[in-house]
């Protein structure tokens, strides 16, 4: 509980996952299980709820719904471990970025497929590859960054024995919006398609995405020399 209660101490109501992660990373503490490991968990889980996207049919969009929820868990778990333990790494990070960015453009290309295959109208798989690409040009341009030191690594950044990380914090408008576009929406996305897949209408995201996808991507060069994270 104590260890919980560090995780959580100053954190605002949003996100959620990092609430729901607080609870969990603690355990996974009293485990063997490495920070790398969880993340490699958490790609499994993935592509696993892609898998599920696949048929296009309710039942499977909640079920892809719910596997993707403890994914985006678990890939938050993944960096509150390293810290924990002292072993945050530049390769922890790269892995972590490679795995978000194969988990969400495996999500919208499945996706967009299981809706094609609910309407027989293949422009849903055009909209799956636009948002699965403007998830890779993020990745790319992170990896860009992060290899030519423009982007600061997580080994860069202070913990302190309470767990609480030094981050930039946003200041003005247009850095706020950035912020709560970027962190905030991205790390409670599982709650938006979750919310969704009980309503039957996950298939709303992809119009939203395959142009969001690439507002996303342009938002990260606006930020470069920023440490934006939740």
């Amino acid at each position: 509980m104590e260890q919980s209660r560090k995780f959580t101490e100053q954190r605002s109501t949003f996100p959620l996952i990092r609430h729901l992660s607080a609870r969990i990373t603690p355990w996974l503490l009293k485990t063997a299980i490495s920070a790398n490991q969880i993340t490699f968990i958490s790609m499994v889980l993935g592509l696993t709820a892609s898998l599920f996207l696949l048929s296009g049919e309710f039942i499977t969009d909640l079920y892809a719904s719910i596997i993707f929820f403890f994914s985006y868990l678990l890939d938050h778990c993944d960096g509150e471990v390293a810290r924990a333990r002292n072993k945050v790494s530049r390769f922890g990070q790269m892995f972590d970025s490679f795995v978000d960015c194969i988990v969400h453009s495996g999500f919208f290309i499945a996706l967009g497929w299981g809706t094609y295959t609910a309407s027989g109208n293949f422009i849903w798989v055009w909209l799956g590859l636009a948002a699965a690409l403007g998830a890779t040009i993020n990745y790319l341009i992170g990896l860009y960054m992060l290899i030519w030191g423009n982007l600061k690594p997580s080994s860069s950044i202070e913990v302190r024995k309470n767990q609480k990380i030094s981050l930039d914090q946003p200041e003005n408008w247009k850095d706020k919006a950035i912020f709560a576009f970027r962190e905030l929406a991205r790390a409670d996305f599982w709650l938006l398609v979750l919310v969704l897949a009980i309503f039957g209408q996950v298939w709303v995201l992809l119009p939203a995405a395959a142009i969001g996808a690439q507002v996303y991507w342009i938002t990260l060069l606006l930020v470069r020399d920023k440490n934006y994270r939740v």
